[in-house]
């Protein structure tokens, strides 16, 4: 999936995402092809909240990021929706809030009970103030250098695995945080890759990469990005 935005500069292949019966999920678990061989693993900090994983950066407020599942419930202000990993997501609808159904601009109305959906906007926790909400976001393909998604559950630890290309400068906290269109960008190539998390921020990196945030799983929690928002990296 997702929205035109982003069918042109996810790479075809590995993990192939695709709509089906009013629900959406991977159909492989092949893994894209890294380039670089995983890093050793690194001591972290205590963790940092819901499902954020050992030394998970810091934040002080609500930041750009979104989620993809099925909707569940609607009202009058929102609706809810379970991702593919069974983490319930709290959306917010606002006036400013853009819709659209497939690839076609459309409007709320279009957000019923059982249909396939991606919302990005700001996140806070695991409630989302919706920018742009996706109905039946178009089918397309995402890559992944390894690894599943492991859904989150208290009181389990999630992995330690890492895959792919993880900046050999890279450390927990770094960055800065990011908005708008590369924001979006960066979360819906990592949705599409690792589908089941929530993106609480998006953070550019000195050489030109991202880190997506996941929370609401046990792994990945890190999820890296680089400048055509391929995924190409994700660890703990």
């Amino acid at each position: 999936m997702f929205s035109s935005k982003l069918s042109k500069v996810i790479a075809a292949g590995a993990a192939a995402v695709v709509i089906a019966g009013g629900s959406y999920g991977i159909v492989t678990a092949t893994s894209g092809t890294a380039s670089a061989t995983p890093v050793a693993a690194s001591s972290s900090s205590p963790a940092g909240g819901f499902g954020s994983g050992g030394g998970s950066n810091a934040r002080s407020g609500p930041a750009a990021g979104g989620s993809a599942g099925t909707i569940t419930s609607v009202s009058s202000s929102g609706f809810t929706l379970t991702t593919a990993t069974g983490q319930k997501v709290t959306v917010k609808e606002a006036s400013a809030t853009s819709y659209e159904k497939g690839t076609s601009t459309a409007t709320s109305g279009a957000v019923t009970t059982g249909e396939p959906v991606l919302v990005l906007g700001t996140t806070d926790n695991t409630t989302i103030t919706a920018t742009e909400v996706i109905v039946q976001p178009p089918s397309t393909s995402g890559s992944n250098p390894g690894g599943q998604v492991i859904g989150y559950s208290k009181g389990t630890q999630g992995s330690s695995e890492k895959v792919g290309q993880i900046p050999a400068d890279y450390t927990q906290g770094s960055g800065t945080l990011v908005s708008g269109t590369t924001a979006d960008k960066a979360t819906e190539a990592a949705l599409a890759a690792y589908p089941g998390g929530v993106v609480d921020r998006v953070v550019a990196l000195g050489n030109g990469q991202y880190e997506v945030h996941y929370i609401g799983v046990n792994w990945p929690h890190h999820v890296f990005v680089n400048q055509d928002f391929q995924v190409i990296g994700a660890d703990d």
